[in-house]
């Protein structure tokens, strides 16, 4: 999924978790605003930086990590 591709891991940024494109910005950070409410227009407007996308391919990694049928290595 192409979406994936904008989901790094690499242990020279915050120490390999997940993040957005190699950001100092998680993926478990971007789920915990969505998990508290806020809307993507919301999430968009407080981190500029971030795009569209960025959140869409954290509910998609999520989701993927939720089934654990699915196992994917990340790229760096």
């Amino acid at each position: 999924m192409e979406l994936l591709m904008r989901i790094t891991s690499n242990p020279e940024v915050m120490r390999g978790k997940p993040t957005i494109r190699n950001m100092r910005f998680s993926v478990a950070q971007l789920l915990e605003l969505l998990a508290g409410g806020m809307s993507f227009q919301d999430i968009l407007h407080d981190y500029p930086y971030l795009e569209q996308e960025d959140i869409q391919a954290c509910l998609a990694y999520a989701a993927m990590i939720a089934n654990t049928k699915t196992i994917r290595k990340l790229s760096a």
